[in-house]
């Protein structure tokens, strides 16, 4: 892993992003192009990481790089148990909240050039960022591009597997916002996805108390993988 110890890591621009009003708190939903509602849970990203979190932090043995990490609450508990861990948000604002944390982060698209691909241990994908850009298969190609090949990716999904939405959200109350493309997939919804990306499905957790699903992919094995349990 390349990068700083805590901070802001250099070499990388910022950009701007839509969803600074979100990481304020100023923006409590998501409201996608259907009339449906997505809640946010501002309160719990700023937060420190708690135990429905512990499916995807427990799998994490290597170094993670963390994409839309926001506050950087995963990126912080990797770090205290001394995992390498390097937070990626296109936002200020979360840059700025990660720098308050000390938490090592990189300011910049994820579709951009990012540090030290094809070496991560692990990708995040959690707190819904499977919907970024609105399109997963994409998503987890870059996923699958930045991890090394005996890597795996952590998402979190939709917790009802069937799910598999695509199109655009507003933010609730901000007026200065445009529509922005996103997606809602559950585990079933995912596969697809996942194939199309090179990655198979080897580990499903149980729908949390807090209402949370997890899935973990990797790039399928010669002679084929085993499946490591839905705990």
């Amino acid at each position: 892993m390349s990068g700083a110890e805590g901070g802001v890591v250099d070499g990388v621009p910022p950009v701007r992003a839509g969803f600074d009003p979100v990481l304020r708190g100023e923006v409590p939903r998501l409201v996608r192009d259907d009339g449906r509602a997505l809640s946010l849970d501002h309160a719990r990203w700023l937060a420190r990481a708690d135990g429905d979190d512990e499916w995807l932090l427990r799998r994490c043995r290597g170094p993670v790089i963390d994409l839309g990490c926001g506050p950087g609450r995963l990126t912080a508990a990797l770090h205290t148990r001394g995992v390498p861990a390097l937070g990626v948000d296109s936002s200020p604002v979360a840059r700025d909240l990660c720098r308050r944390r000390g938490v090592a982060m990189v300011c910049a698209d994820l579709f951009g050039g990012l540090p030290s691909e094809g070496t991560w241990r692990h990708v995040l994908l959690a707190d819904g960022n499977i919907g970024i850009g609105g399109d997963p298969t994409r998503l987890l190609t870059r996923s699958a591009a930045l991890v090394h090949p005996s890597g795996s990716v952590l998402v979190e999904v939709d917790p009802d597997p069937a799910v598999c939405w695509t199109g655009t959200v507003r933010l609730h109350g901000a007026a200065d916002v445009g529509s922005l493309p996103w997606a809602v997939v559950g585990a079933e919804g995912l596969r697809p996805a996942a194939a199309a990306a090179g990655l198979r499905e080897v580990g499903r957790s149980r729908v949390s108390p807090g209402g949370r699903a997890f899935v973990e992919l990797i790039r399928p094995l010669e002679g084929g993988d085993p499946v490591r349990g839905s705990d």
